[in-house]
């Protein structure tokens, strides 16, 4: 039998398809132009409890979670203009009111008026993501207050300190007739200085000790880009996303490397996180050097700032500036937390709706 004919034998013989709905794990169904569901897999209804006659009486929007209707209606709009859809992730509450997340494959059938979409239940994944970023949250805050709390001590025990030594330069010890009173007065004098040098010492340290005990090595801008985007190969496809990266007049930086990855990191997927509706997002990532100081530049085409409103607060922590369900108020936090620590600056340029510039200044580290 040749391969032609094998082809005609499969293409004529007659599969029961509806099995794949029937015992799939998951979520199959088939949506109308018109908002209501078609065809449903026994396990979507399974998942979301309601009946037949419910599910398919009603428009697919009132199953929806409050927050993410507006969003799952301009990506049904885009759906029913021809684009396919890959790992959309919107929720759904179920007829208990529980609330489940869903990651949909979807794609039109336009002659039909009909979507087809296969969803998976990616709640527990959500689950973790939410439980890491809430310690991610108090750990954060916890060390920052303990940090703080060192400073402030160690710095505000100074004042006082130095009130003791003033008391001290205008008391003329030499004076003091009672030998057993002249030591004493010596001995809290040198107590006092030698407290005070403590102090001195140990706010040094302190100050030392973001730095020091950090690894500092020679890093390729382009390896960490590439081992960034790896792993956010499907965020970056999804999106649609162009990134420009050019490292050619400064290919190398003295920096730590889970910083600069982060860095890296939060920066792109934030730039994807808030691009315009129906734009694709355009990224450039560029290293150069100006006034003798290392920069490496991330500008996108996206939402932007309004610059007026958030400069004090931009980077503060738990701080959200446009509507996300992603958003968690941690990026820009971490981003800056990482830049400062080794000495370093960044600078934002902006404005509502026409992109953001980050400008990272590196500290010479040599």
């Amino acid at each position: 039998m040749g391969d032609s004919e094998s082809l005609n034998l499969l293409s004529n013989t007659d599969y029961d398809l509806d099995l794949f709905f029937k015992f799939s794990p998951d979520l199959f169904c088939i949506a109308g132009y018109d908002g209501y569901f078609k065809k449903i897999s026994p396990s979507f209804q399974k998942l979301l409890g309601y009946t037949s006659d419910e599910l398919y009486g009603t428009p697919i929007n009132s199953f929806l979670y409050g927050e993410d209707i507006a969003s799952t209606a301009e990506i049904r709009e885009n759906i029913i203009g021809g684009t396919v859809l890959k790992n959309f992730e919107n929720r759904y509450q179920t007829k208990n009111g529980e609330v489940v997340w869903l990651s949909w494959t979807s794609f039109p059938v336009p002659e039909e008026k009909l979507v087809y979409a296969i969803a998976r239940n990616v709640t527990p994944r959500k689950e973790i993501e939410g439980k890491k970023n809430e310690w991610i949250r108090y750990l954060t805050q916890t060390n920052d207050k303990l940090k703080q709390l060192t400073f402030t001590t160690s710095h505000d025990l100074r004042a006082p300190v130095n009130n003791l030594l003033a008391v001290f330069q205008l008391i003329d010890i030499q004076k003091i007739e009672d030998k057993e009173t002249f030591e004493l007065v010596e001995l809290l004098q040198q107590s006092t200085e030698g407290l005070k040098q403590k102090l001195d010492n140990f706010l040094t340290t302190l100050k030392q000790e973001s730095s020091e005990q950090l690894k500092v090595e020679t890093l390729s801008l382009k390896d960490i880009y590439y081992q960034t985007t790896i792993t956010i190969q499907s965020l970056i496809e999804n999106s649609g996303a162009v990134l420009l990266p050019n490292f050619t007049e400064v290919p190398d930086i003295e920096f730590n490397r889970m910083y600069l990855e982060s860095i890296f990191l939060n920066l792109i997927t934030n730039s994807i996180k808030y691009s315009k509706p129906n734009v694709k997002p355009l990224i450039e990532i560029k290293s150069f050097v100006k006034n003798g100081t290392v920069k490496v530049s991330f500008t996108d085409n996206g939402l932007g700032f309004d610059m007026e409103q958030v400069k004090m607060k931009l980077f503060g922590f738990d701080q959200k500036f446009h509507s996300h369900k992603e958003s968690q108020g941690i990026g820009l936090y971490l981003v800056h937390a990482h830049v400062t620590a080794l000495g370093g600056k960044i600078d934002v340029k902006s404005k509502p709706r026409q992109g953001t510039e980050f400008i990272i200044s590196f500290p010479n580290l040599d």
